[in-house]
């Protein structure tokens, strides 16, 4: 392979083990303008957008392990790489294309598992990372919580027989 190919393999490959995901997306017809706009949204996710030629791609996701994704890659190319929530960079992706009706995704790999577009759909439609972090701190205090109004029932049940007593005897 010649060192220039060598050298973009190896970026694309730098580019792939940024996370434990990719999104790969055709982006015929999009604007340098709304490619920008794209990078603003995918950046409040720390993810990136890459413009990729589809053989060095292929190269470089055989060189990382990756599924083969040779079915997926024709026609023009980018991949969304980065940060730590899969999620909502599917859902910021979703959400563009919703708005420009024009980017289209074609396949995404997460945790070494080929993901088609219904699968990147579904994905979107989850909670985000945050959300899903205040859910899970919240089945953990769950049982905390009723293990305090069980010791709290007790003492309370207590009482009130005690007000119930002292009422009567006031009350005859």
């Amino acid at each position: 392979m010649r060192p220039e190919k060598q050298y973009l393999v190896e970026e694309v490959s730098s580019h792939l083990n940024k996370s434990d995901y990719v999104y790969l997306v055709n982006y015929q017809g999009i604007t340098v303008d709304e490619i920008a706009e794209l990078r603003a949204a995918l950046d409040v996710h720390a993810a990136e957008f890459h413009v990729v030629k589809n053989s060095i791609l292929n190269v470089a996701a055989k060189s990382v392990d990756y599924p083969d994704m040779s079915n997926h890659l024709s026609g023009q190319t980018a991949i969304v790489v980065g940060g730590d929530n899969p999620s909502g960079v599917a859902k910021a992706i979703g959400a563009f294309f919703k708005e420009k009706e024009k980017i289209d995704l074609k396949v995404g790999v997460l945790n070494d598992k080929l993901l088609d577009r219904a699968q990147i759909e579904t994905l979107a439609q989850l909670p985000g990372l945050e959300a899903l972090r205040g859910q899970l701190l919240g089945l953990f205090s769950q049982p905390a919580n009723s293990l305090v109004r069980v010791f709290n029932a007790v003492p309370q049940s207590i009482l009130n027989v005690l007000q119930a007593k002292a009422s009567s005897e006031n009350g005859c």
